[in-house]
């Protein structure tokens, strides 16, 4: 594998996976604008694992909690926010991975990975996060999630199986509109990413285990380093940025970037 594609594909799915800008899309754009290669799958779970990494590390204190709370529910524990936590999790992973697996047993998700879609999933969805962010009526923290509002923001992060919509994006506009402030819709987006990545990750590799490929080389061990640095320096500098920027910088560059996929589908 050429060294520039691993650097490329790496520093796309890292800047892009916590970012509102929809990292399958530009990962779709990339794979068809440099072509299909046999390494692309095993390439796609190493930077996966390597976003997945960021995101726990950077959110490690609430991964343990977590991870308590689900040790807690083994043990029909439910009453400390640790299990609360636990149960909004999976509350909000359900959602994306029932819709995610009629799209795959249907093949539908072929049929969605068009340029007009990408487009206008960019722009229409960057729309309605603009619109969230300056419209709906926001106050509650993180820590008040509640299980209503993890399967209703887990419901607006499986629309992001249409590429272009953007799971960060989906979720912390679900959050904005169920009340969230800005930054805790957006902490509580990231949260809901570690079990969907999880998923994402197990079903690629599930795909690459079908294709008999499973050597593991310095190539997607490079990538998975490089998506880890790249997702934890964008997932760093959004959270820090959402104190005093809103999500408008973002929503204007879907509009463009949308734009430009829409003139080049209809050319």
């Amino acid at each position: 594998m050429i060294f520039s594609h691993i650097v490329i594909l790496a520093l796309i799915q890292g800047l892009t996976e916590f970012l509102p800008i929809s990292s399958s899309a530009h990962l779709e754009l990339w794979h068809q604008w440099a072509g299909e290669t046999s390494d692309d799958l095993q390439l796609d779970i190493a930077v996966h694992l390597g976003t997945l990494a960021a995101v726990m590390w950077y959110f490690r204190a609430e991964v343990v909690l977590a991870t308590r709370g689900f040790a807690r529910l083994a043990r029909a524990q439910l009453t400390s926010y640790e299990a609360h936590l636990a149960l909004c999790l999976i509350a909000a992973t359900i959602p994306v991975v029932l819709l995610g697996a009629i799209l795959a047993i249907t093949g539908w998700v072929e049929a969605l990975r068009s340029l007009a879609v990408i487009g206008w999933a960019m722009i229409l969805f960057g729309i309605l996060l603009w619109w969230m962010d300056r419209n709906a009526a926001t106050g509650r923290e993180a820590r008040t999630w509640t299980l209503r509002h993890a399967a209703i923001m887990g419901l607006w992060q499986a629309l992001a199986l249409i590429p272009g919509t953007s799971r960060s994006g989906a979720a912390i506009t679900g959050g904005l509109a169920v009340g969230y402030e800005r930054a805790a819709a957006a902490r509580i987006a990231m949260l809901m990413s570690i079990p969907t990545i999880m998923a994402s990750g197990a079903l690629l590799a599930a795909q690459l285990a079908v294709s008999g490929d499973l050597a593991l080389g310095f190539d997607a061990v490079l990538a998975a380093g490089l998506a880890f640095v790249a997702g934890l320096g964008a997932l760093a500098l959004m959270m820090r940025l959402l104190r005093s920027v809103s999500y408008t910088p973002y929503v204007l560059y879907r509009i463009v970037l949308g734009t430009v996929l829409l003139v080049i589908a209809y050319s």
